[in-house]
C-alpha cells in the first residue's frame, strides 16, 4: 500500500517512465483484491482476486475497456485517462502475492483492526491517476452537408445537421488544415465572421469586412470557469471557423481550441458544445474547493470525537490538529505540485495523528454520542462545502459569490446542529450522573 501511495503520488511525478509505471501496476494489483474482498470479508478472497485480474486484463488489452475505465475513474477522481497497454499485463503475477498476503492477514486476530487503520490509506492510494491530456479543436471545414472539426489529440467531430448533434468521424483521418480565421455567409458576402486573435471571442461584420463588432465572447463567471478548466493548456483562444448555409439562415461553427466546439445556430444564438460524448474533457478544476471541504470534514470528525473526551483533551487536540493539517498539506501538495518531501511529511502526520487520536479516544473514555455525530456530520460538511461549487461549475448558481455564501450557510447549519446534539448529550450525561449520586 505504501509503495502504491508513494510511487503514484510522488515518484511518477518526479521520474515518469517504464519502471514507475510498471511498479504502479504491480502495487495496484496487490492492493485492489483486498479492497474488493472487503464487501464479503472472508468469503470471496479468491473471487476478488480473479475479478481484479479479469478487469485489469480488459482495461489494458482493449480500447473499449480503457475508455470505460476512463469514464468511471473520471467520476471518482476527476478528469482522468486510462490507456490500454498490453505490456502492463506483465504485472498480473502480482495477483498471486495479493492472494497470499490476504490469506495470511486474515489468520491474525488483529486483522479487523489493521483493515480499519490501513484501508482509508489504501483508498487514498488507488485514486492516483494520470491526468487526461486535453484535446484541441484546431480547424473546421464545411464538406457539403457535413461540418468537420479537426481535433488535435482526439477523433475529428462531424455534424450533418448544422451543428445540432455531433459524432466521431470513423473515416480516414487527415491532417489539420490551415486555419481559416474568417469566413462569409455563402451567397451573402456582406455578413462575415472572424475569430479574435488571442482571445476566446468571435466578431461579425455586416459590410463585407470593413467594420467589425462583437458577436460572441466569454463573459462574467464563464471566464473563471474556463480558466479553471484549462489552466494548464496553451490553446486558450478561438482558432478557426466555418460558415454553412442552412434552411432559414446560416450556422457558424468555431474550432474553439481547448474549449472544443462553438456553434451559432440559424436563429443567431450561440451555444458552447464543448466536447460531445467526452465527460472527462473540460471539467472545471475544483481542487481548491474540494481540498477545503475535505479539511473541514476532517476537522468536524476529529472535533466532535474530541468533544466527548472525559480526559486527555489537550493531547487529543494536538494530535487532531496535526492529522487535519497533514490532510490539507497532502491534498494541496497533489493539486499544486508541492515538494514531494513535504507531501510525505503530511502523510506521516495524517497517519500518526489519526492513530494517536484513536488511542487517546479510548484512553480518554470518549462518549459514543459525540463520536457518532462526527462520523455522520463529516460527510455532510464535505457535501455542504463542495456541492455549491460543483453546481457553480455547471452554471447553477452562475455566480461564484453565491456559491461561497451557500457553502458557508449550509456548513454553519451542520456545525450548529452537531454542536447542539453534543451539548444535549453532555447535559444528559451530567443530569444522569447527578441523579445517581443523590442519596436515596
Amino acid at each position: 500500500m505504501f509503495v502504491l501511495l508513494i510511487n503514484d503520488h510522488l515518484l511518477k511525478q518526479a521520474w515518469p517512465g517504464f519502471v514507475t509505471g510498471k511498479l504502479s501496476d504491480v502495487a495496484g494489483l496487490v492492493v485492489a483484491p483486498a479492497l474488493a474482498a472487503l464487501l464479503f470479508w472472508r468469503r470471496a478472497d479468491l473471487a476478488a482476486t480473479v475479478l481484479t485480474g479479469v478487469l485489469f486484463t480488459l482495461v489494458k488489452a482493449t480500447e473499449t475497456g480503457a475508455e470505460l475505465a476512463s469514464h468511471a475513474w473520471t467520476l471518482v477522481a476527476g478528469p482522468s485517462r486510462v490507456l490500454a497497454d498490453p505490456t502492463d499485463l506483465l504485472a498480473l503475477p502480482a495477483l498471486a502475492l495479493a492472494w497470499w498476503v490476504r490469506r495470511r492477514s486474515l489468520e491474525s486476530d488483529s486483522a479487523r483492526w489493521r483493515v480499519t487503520v490501513t484501508m482509508p490509506l489504501a483508498v487514498l492510494a488507488v485514486t492516483a491517476t494520470s491526468a487526461a491530456a486535453p484535446p484541441t479543436a484546431d480547424s473546421v471545414r464545411v464538406d457539403g452537408d457535413r461540418i468537420v472539426v479537426h481535433v488535435q489529440g482526439g477523433a475529428p467531430q462531424v455534424s450533418e445537421d448544422g451543428g445540432v448533434t455531433w459524432s466521431d468521424d470513423s473515416g480516414p483521418q487527415e491532417e489539420s488544415r490551415p486555419l481559416q480565421s474568417a469566413a462569409c455567409v455563402p451567397m451573402r458576402a456582406t455578413r462575415c465572421y472572424r475569430v479574435v486573435p488571442n482571445r476566446m471571442a468571435v466578431e461579425q461584420s455586416d459590410d463585407g469586412g470593413k467594420t467589425w463588432g462583437p458577436s460572441w465572447a466569454l463573459t462574467g463567471d464563464d471566464r473563471e470557469r474556463f480558466a479553471r478548466r484549462y489552466q494548464y493548456g496553451t490553446d486558450r483562444y478561438s482558432m478557426a471557423l466555418a460558415v454553412q448555409a442552412r434552411p432559414g439562415g446560416h450556422v457558424v461553427v468555431v474550432a474553439n481550441g481547448l474549449d472544443g466546439i462553438l456553434v451559432r445556430d440559424v436563429s443567431g444564438a450561440w451555444r458552447r458544445v464543448g466536447w460531445p460524448g467526452s465527460p472527462g474533457y473540460g471539467a472545471v478544476d475544483l481542487s481548491p474547493e474540494s481540498n477545503v471541504a475535505i479539511f473541514l470534514a476532517a476537522c468536524m470528525l476529529f472535533g466532535c470525537a474530541g468533544a466527548g473526551l472525559r480526559r486527555l483533551g489537550r493531547a487529543y487536540l494536538g494530535s487532531a490538529a496535526a492529522a487535519s493539517l497533514g490532510v490539507f498539506t497532502v491534498l494541496t501538495g497533489w493539486s499544486t505540485g508541492l515538494e514531494p518531501v513535504l507531501i510525505l511529511i503530511g502523510m506521516i502526520a495524517v497517519l500518526a495523528g489519526a492513530v494517536t487520536c484513536l488511542v487517546l479516544a479510548g484512553a480518554g473514555r470518549a462518549r459514543p454520542m459525540p463520536a457518532a455525530v462526527g462520523v455522520l456530520a463529516a460527510p455532510l460538511v464535505y457535501l455542504c462545502v463542495y456541492t455549491p461549487f460543483y453546481g457553480w461549475s455547471h452554471g447553477a448558481p452562475d455566480s461564484y459569490g453565491v456559491a461561497v455564501a451557500l457553502a458557508v450557510l449550509l456548513t454553519a447549519l451542520v456545525v450548529l446542529g452537531g454542536a447542539a446534539l453534543i451539548r444535549y448529550d453532555a447535559r444528559r450525561v451530567y443530569l444522569d450522573g447527578s441523579s445517581t449520586s443523590r442519596p436515596t
